[in-house]
């Protein structure tokens, strides 16, 4: 089971899993979503929602679905200020990308991802030495799975056909 990072909406919307172009990754998600398999957190609602394009539409029409999961239950508040302790901690982190990273969605992904037992897909690939924090290198911290989108998908066994256009 995993949690949706923003960022794996925005690639598959620009890039690989347009919606015109592979409306089967769509559905899969929906799909998916419905079987208590993937979801993602209010958070990243909200960096998405309200966009005007057409994966803001799409993101919209999920809204009060269950499909962003809510943040504010005592343990994911627990959790995302264990988070926050540990990155301030660490000292190859610049103020910048701290700032960065705990102002958005990211420690409230993980922090929901650990209390729930499930893991974070995310396009952000570990760095051991990295300056700005990125959420697989929090995850690994609480022992949180982090995974990219086609590694996801192959663990689900998702799987997308083909229709020859009439």
């Amino acid at each position: 089971m995993y949690l949706l990072d923003t960022n794996i909406f925005i690639e598959a919307q620009n890039r690989y899993y347009a919606s015109d172009i592979c409306p089967g990754f769509w559905n899969w998600l929906d799909d998916a979503n419905a079987r208590g398999m993937i979801a993602s957190i209010s958070e990243v609602y909200d960096e998405l929602a309200g966009r005007g394009d057409g994966l803001a539409q799409w993101i919209e029409a999920r809204h009060g679905t269950g499909w962003f999961l809510d943040v504010s239950d005592a343990a994911t508040q627990t959790s995302f200020a264990e988070v926050v302790r540990h990155v301030e901690s660490v000292e190859r982190y610049t103020r910048p990308n701290k700032n960065l990273f705990l102002g958005g969605a990211d420690p409230w992904l993980v922090a929901k991802a650990r209390t729930m037992g499930w893991g974070v897909a995310t396009h952000e690939q570990y760095s051991e030495n990295s300056t700005k924090v990125k959420i697989p290198n929090v995850c690994r911290n609480f022992g949180v799975d982090s995974r990219n989108t086609f590694d996801v998908l192959r663990q689900l066994k998702a799987t997308f056909g083909w229709n020859r256009p009439n």
